[in-house]
Order: C-alpha cells, then sequence, then structure tokens
C-alpha cells in the first residue's frame, strides 16, 4: 500500500498559484481587519510567502492544509489558523475549499488580536481555533471588496471598524484545538512524512517507512527522536488523530471514520481513548460543536 500511495502522490496534478493578491488587503490603524474570499479547486498549492501583519485563515467549507517550516495544520470546515507575522506558510488543499483570509493590523512589537495580547507566547505560534458561530457570522460580514475601487463611505467604515473590534474580541477567546503535525527538517525524512500526511495508510509500520527511505529502522527511529521528539508511531498517530477529525467534519460516522484509516470501530476507539483519554464521539462532538 505503501508503494501505492507514493505513486498517486507523484501522479498528483498540483496547481501552484501565488500568494493571492495580498497587496490589495493591507490592513492599516484606521482599517485593522480586512478580509479576503476565495474559492479554489482541490490540488491546489499556494506557494510559500509572509505578510508583515498577523493572518487568520478560515475554512468554510473544504479541508485545507496550511504547512509552515516546522509544521502541518490540518484546518477542516468552521476552523481557523492563526498565523503570527513573518511566518512563511503555503497552502494546500485536498478540496475544493471557501477560504476567507483575514489580514490583522499589528502595531510595532504587537502579536495577537489586541497590543494587551503581545506578552502571550500563545500568539507568537500557529495555532488551530475554534470558530464560534459568532465569529463565523462575524467574519462573513466583512466587506471583501480589494483595495483599488470606490472607498468606503463613512458609515461603511464605522459598522466596519465596530464588527472588527467584536471580531477581535472574539478571536482572544477562541479555544485552541490539537491539529498541529510537527514535521522534521531532514529533506529525505521531511518528503517520507509528507506522503503519510498525503495517505495516512502509507506506511503503517516504522520498517516500511524505513523500507521507504532507503535507511535502516533504528536510523529512522534516531531521526524522529532527535527531531520531532517522539517515535514514529506516536508521530503517525497525530496524523492518523487529525485525518479523523477532517472526516468527521464531512460527515462520516464514526464506524466510516475507522475504516477510512485502516481501523475496525473498537481498534479506534481504542487508540483514540489511550491518545485523547476521551472516545471517539466526544473527541469528535468536541472538535465538531
Amino acid at each position: 500500500m505503501a508503494a501505492g500511495g507514493d505513486a498517486a502522490s507523484a501522479r498528483r496534478a498540483w496547481l501552484y498559484v501565488d500568494s493571492l493578491t495580498p497587496h490589495l488587503f493591507v490592513p492599516t490603524a484606521e482599517r485593522p481587519v480586512r478580509a479576503k474570499l476565495r474559492e479554489l479547486s482541490g490540488d491546489t498549492r499556494v506557494l510559500p510567502h509572509q505578510h508583515a501583519w498577523a493572518q487568520l485563515a478560515i475554512s468554510v467549507t473544504g479541508t485545507v492544509h496550511l504547512r509552515v517550516p516546522s509544521a502541518t495544520f490540518v484546518v477542516p470546515p468552521r476552523r481557523a489558523l492563526w498565523i503570527p507575522p513573518g511566518v512563511e506558510h503555503a497552502v494546500t488543499l485536498v478540496e475544493t475549499a471557501e477560504l476567507r483570509t483575514l489580514y490583522i493590523y499589528q502595531a510595532e512589537g504587537q502579536c495577537g488580536p489586541g497590543p494587551g495580547d503581545s506578552a502571550s507566547n500563545l500568539w507568537r505560534r500557529c495555532r488551530v481555533l475554534e470558530v464560534s458561530e459568532l465569529m463565523r457570522a462575524l467574519v462573513c460580514d466583512l466587506p471583501t471588496e480589494p483595495d483599488g475601487g470606490p472607498a468606503p463611505s463613512a458609515a461603511q467604515l464605522a459598522r466596519e471598524r465596530h464588527v472588527s473590534a467584536l471580531l477581535l474580541d472574539e478571536l482572544r477567546q477562541a479555544t485552541q484545538l490539537d491539529l498541529r503535525v510537527d514535521m522534521p527538517r531532514d529533506k529525505r525524512l521531511h518528503s517520507l512524512c509528507q506522503a503519510v500526511l498525503d495517505d495516512p495508510l502509507a506506511h503503517d509500520s516504522l520498517q516500511a517507512f524505513a523500507h521507504n527511505s532507503g535507511a535502516s529502522p533504528r536510523t529512522i527511529a534516531r531521526l524522529f527522536r532527535q527531531e520531532l521528539g517522539c517515535t514514529y508511531l506516536q508521530w503517525r498517530q497525530q496524523v492518523i488523530l487529525a485525518k479523523a477529525v477532517e472526516l468527521g467534519a464531512s460527515g462520516l460516522a464514526i464506524g466510516q471514520i475507522a475504516a477510512e484509516l485502516g481501523y475496525t470501530p473498537s481498534a479506534f476507539s481504542a487508540m483514540v481513548q489511550r491518545a485523547c483519554g476521551l472516545s471517539p464521539v466526544r473527541f469528535l462532538g468536541m472538535q465538531t460543536r
């Protein structure tokens, strides 16, 4: 199965696009939150880029993967990824998705929804956050027209500032979700880990993973401990859990999710219970409430 998964990944025809006109949505002190709406087809990859401002990427429909140098984040529908200013990131769409992007103004020295959040290290790293119904409504209310067209009226700007202020307050209170999959620096190991992300059923053992890398299982095990601080199976389990949330967001039942991931329902339940201390129903319900 591993070889087949690798072959399928190699055959995949990706559509590479640039960073989608961020220069037309630059946030300012007067307009601190700018919103951009794009529908992108599956098999699209947005090339690596970075911004001087913070970003909140929200998947309204469809699941996206956002990659930073040290990790990949799975962002299913109604979830959002906070990206601090200056962090290089790339986007991979595994299915057609409606992607709303918020660009958030950061005053000098600021890192977070507001100046008072800058002292917290929480906002200095990427985080997957739960999108409440209120936050979703506020995001959808923000205008998505780019710069260069008719200027908004004074009344429109006043409303936009009110919506932005409430949105930033709601963002500050959002619950963090552990959908991060750490990625290694070693290029050979990184490419193989990416293959597992593309097909979680590939390389179901350290021996299979090592065979495809051309290195010994002992070498691969050492690299995982050195670079990621975990075993291969622990890392792959995080991939499986992230994929389970993605499948749950698409509406699949627990039994279907287990089958898609190569588990019997009982084995899947035991794995989730060991990893998270929750039943699959509670785990997936926590992610989708």
